[in-house]
């Protein structure tokens, strides 16, 4: 516990230092870019006229009069102060999260919950962007935060509130809340506050207070463009869906009070349920959704919506908060792919993500009986390994039930968007990649396996031929092991994790090598007389070599994942296919594969060889970390269906279903475990029970 919890703090501080890096070296001109718009020697607080005669100044009369004194201090500590000022915000707010985690806390939770807080915030998407440009988005949250769950008495709590309000208006949602959770003072106090605030705003600069409240309605469209995809709110999700004028404004209006209402409901709700920090992250996500701009820093809210506990299965427990730390951290394009009919969804998640917590998403209350305990999953019971310190990692066991599906559609998304960023980020220059080139050449000819200047010769004297290259290459790299991961995520969910993670391992451990030793394949090798039968000839005199080379990095050859991948699936498929024709099929893909890499020119005969050994490598890590892996039978099979012969069973021990006394007696540590039925069933939906797999015998 001491080791994990140093490691987070750790990781904590590596993630603020580089925060710190990255905005303290760029040159003084181009760091904190909105503050320096607004407090620089040039900023608009230093002119004379109004706030609002340019479109770079957002905030209220408010934020703009509390701002003007720190103008002259600034211009001398633009970046250190502001910069270690932003930082100490946010550690603040991670802080006061971990404390406010709904109860009832293990010891470990509330011990590792602040340095896990504080990284998790130093990762996402708005504290990056107001470490980058300077905003003030943070202040609101930190201030509603000490409001609600630090400050003594309800008049402080309603007068920090009432700040954050006057500095973002939106935050004014905060006192019906406060409100019908029965701390009325604090509500009024708000209200108060956020009154006296403005009317002083209001007095010391009247002109801007008129252009900001009046003429444009709390600052609706202030910016100049509300249409941009980083106006993550209603108002800007319908003007990207082309609607304007009188019909967009009564449809926006529309919606907002419905998300207003039911939002707020649910907040109140949970809020006397004791769930206070999750109805604060469900108001500010009303915030989030009914403002007439939400920029991208003033999405905090939607990270704190973590805290709420979806679904009762623990395999369906880690589906929110995963889902909500990817959207709130990863750009949208690396969630869903470029597609045309995906498009809204992609330019609007975070807003579909804040509308969700809003009004959806069906957080469980603290009376619920899944609250603390969600029905547990059913586990294989390890078999014995060859070596006893097999496996590594104990903690890693197979589920008998599948894993939650839309939680693996994402990961899985994700998981290629990295793989393909780090594999366009691993360049070489043209000459170190055709160096590699001239060695790989070089020892293949002394092994006597440099084939692949007859293969592609001959293929290209066929048309034919090199249209079949063509298809095969371009057609079958990424269906073949995604349908076989489809099959066994259905049929054998433990063979499904198993599978999973060695193509994972394989393909981490080809971008080492895509970094290590950036490689030319003999399409790009001069002189050689190789022909491109799958993207056409390519000009090597210049170095982009075409469209490709925009698309993805032509020199991570070594090692083959296209001979890797459809080895993978070749082994896979030999090992679990019921029918000896399909095992063929599985022995043919790889076959057929590594014809057509080296008959296009797009491999090396070591390349494939290199595949292999990362695909090898892959099976390998997974059986040392995680075991041997149980042959069991197919999912779905039935009661009736026969165990084959020379099979033998392994008993799987897992909870069973606890009856209301047994619950009882177990709460109060005097639960005994019962005998289990020899021929009872594992439970394919992952709850309690008692399970028998049935494995083949080696």
């Amino acid at each position: 516990m001491s080791a994990a919890r140093a490691a987070l703090w750790l990781l904590a501080a590596v993630l603020a230092v580089r925060q710190l890096a990255v905005v303290l070296r760029e040159p003084p001109g181009e760091r904190l870019i909105d503050l320096e718009k607004w407090i620089g020697p040039e900023g608009v607080l230093h002119v004379k006229g109004s706030l609002y005669e340019t479109d770079l100044f957002t905030g209220t009369p408010f934020a703009g009069l509390v701002l003007k004194p720190l103008t002259r201090g600034a211009e001398q500590s633009l970046g250190v102060a502001w910069t270690f000022a932003t930082l100490l915000l946010v550690v603040g707010i991670g802080l006061i999260v971990a404390r406010a985690l709904p109860g009832p806390v293990s010891r470990r939770s509330a011990l590792l919950a602040a340095p896990f807080a504080i990284s998790l915030l130093m990762l996402s998407l708005p504290v990056r962007n107001s470490f980058y440009l300077g905003q003030t988005s943070i202040i609101p949250v930190l201030l509603v935060l000490l409001g609600c769950f630090v400050a003594r008495g309800e008049r402080a709590s309603g007068a920090l509130i009432g700040i954050a309000a006057a500095l973002q208006p939106t935050v004014l949602l905060f006192v019906p809340l406060l409100w019908f959770t029965g701390r009325r003072r604090a509500a009024v106090t708000s209200a108060a506050t956020f009154a006296a605030c403005t009317a002083v705003a209001w007095a010391a600069m009247a002109g801007d207070s008129w252009t900001y409240w009046i003429q444009h309605v709390a600052g609706a469209g202030l910016s100049s463009r509300p249409d941009g995809l980083a106006n993550q709110s209603l108002h800007g999700a319908l003007l990207r869906l082309g609607l304007e004028g009188p019909l967009e404004i009564a449809l926006y209006l529309a919606l907002a009070a419905a998300v207003t209402w039911f939002g707020l409901r649910r907040a109140v709700r949970y809020a006397r349920d004791g769930q206070l920090l999750l109805a604060v992250a469900i108001t500010g996500c009303v915030a989030v959704a009914v403002s007439p701009t939400t920029w991208q820093h003033q999405l905090l809210w939607l990270l704190l919506a973590v805290v709420g506990r979806v679904g009762k299965k623990a395999a369906d427990r880690m589906l929110w908060p995963v889902l909500t730390v990817f959207v709130v951290t990863l750009p949208s394009k690396m969630l869903l792919p470029n597609m045309a009919v995906l498009q809204p969804v992609r330019e609007n998640a975070i807003l579909i993500a804040a509308l969700a917590a809003a009004c959806a998403v069906p957080f469980l209350s603290r009376t619920d009986p899944h609250f603390r305990r969600p029905l547990p999953t059913s586990y294989v019971t390890p078999p014995d390994s060859r070596w006893r310190w097999v496996p590594l990692l104990p903690f890693w066991k197979r589920a008998l039930s599948r894993p939650n599906l839309l939680l693996e559609l994402v990961a899985i998304r994700v998981g290629y968007a990295i793989y393909s960023k780090i594999r366009l980020a691993a360049t070489a220059s043209t000459a170190t990649a055709e160096e590699h080139g001239r060695q790989i050449a070089s020892i293949e000819q002394a092994l006597g396996i440099d084939i692949e200047h007859g293969i592609n010769q001959a293929a290209v004297k066929a048309e034919w031929l090199t249209d079949f290259l063509s298809f095969y290459y371009t057609s079958f790299h990424f269906p073949v092991p995604l349908a076989i991961l489809a099959v066994l995520y259905i049929r054998r969910p433990t063979d499904y994790r198993w599978a999973r993670a060695s193509l994972a391992f394989a393909t981490l451990l080809a971008l080492v090598g895509f970094w290590l030793y950036p490689l030319a394949p003999p399409r790009l090798m001069p002189g050689m007389g190789f022909v491109d039968t799958v993207h056409g000839t390519q000009d090597l005199s210049n170095p982009e070599f075409g469209a490709m080379t925009a698309v993805t990095n032509q020199y991570a050859a070594m090692p083959s994942l296209h001979f890797g991948w459809s080895l993978w699936c070749g082994v896979v498929v030999v090992m679990l296919a019921p029918k000896l024709w399909m095992k063929a099929l599985g022995l043919l893909h790889p076959l057929i594969t590594l014809y057509v890499i080296v008959a296009s020119a797009n491999h090396w005969i070591l390349d494939a060889v290199g595949g292999a050994i990362v695909v090898g490598t892959g099976f390998g890590l997974t059986y040392v970390l995680s075991g041997r892996r149980s042959l069991l039978p197919k999912a779905g099979a039935g009661e009736g269906d026969a165990v084959p012969a020379g099979a033998v069973t392994t008993r799987v021990s897992v909870p069973a279903a606890r009856t209301s006394a047994e619950s009882a007696a177990g709460a109060s540590g005097g639960m005994e475990k019962k005998p289990v039925a020899e021929d009872a069933k594992a439970p394919e939906d992952g709850g309690g029970g008692t399970a028998v797999a049935q494995k083949s015998a080696t």
